[in-house]
């Protein structure tokens, strides 16, 4: 089954993508392929916080809420900003917003339709 999101890159483009363009969209989708990864972007989704904060919001121990954060910054979709001994994080690429309401409506739809089946009339 093919990801939606992955449909509409690919149908936005005038051409297939080169076998190097689909091998960046695939290391970009393996990035938010982590759910503790997603729990931090959507902690960030109202703005910057610093990494103590994120480990009481996700609930994850401070080295594996590093861990994500490092993987997230390399892949230019966080930004980080230390203040004295302090580091910060936000979000840096803003077109992550609306891949996640692309995929979020979607998956809303498609669990509204399943539950659809089993009401009663």
């Amino acid at each position: 089954m093919s990801s939606p999101v992955l449909l509409a890159c690919l149908a936005m483009k005038a051409h297939p993508l080169s076998d190097e363009a689909l091998e960046l969209v695939s290391r970009r989708f393996a990035v938010l392929a982590e759910p503790m990864r997603l729990r931090l972007l959507q902690a960030l989704f109202d703005g910057e916080k610093n990494v103590n904060t994120l480990v009481g919001l996700t609930g994850g121990t401070q080295a594996n809420i590093s861990r994500h954060l490092q993987t997230l910054t390399d892949a230019h979709l966080l930004k980080r900003r230390k203040a004295g001994l302090q580091v910060f994080y936000a979000i840096a690429d803003p077109t992550i917003f609306k891949l996640c309401e692309l995929v979020c409506g979607r998956l809303e739809k498609e669990h509204a339709a399943q539950a659809g089946v089993f009401r009663r009339n």
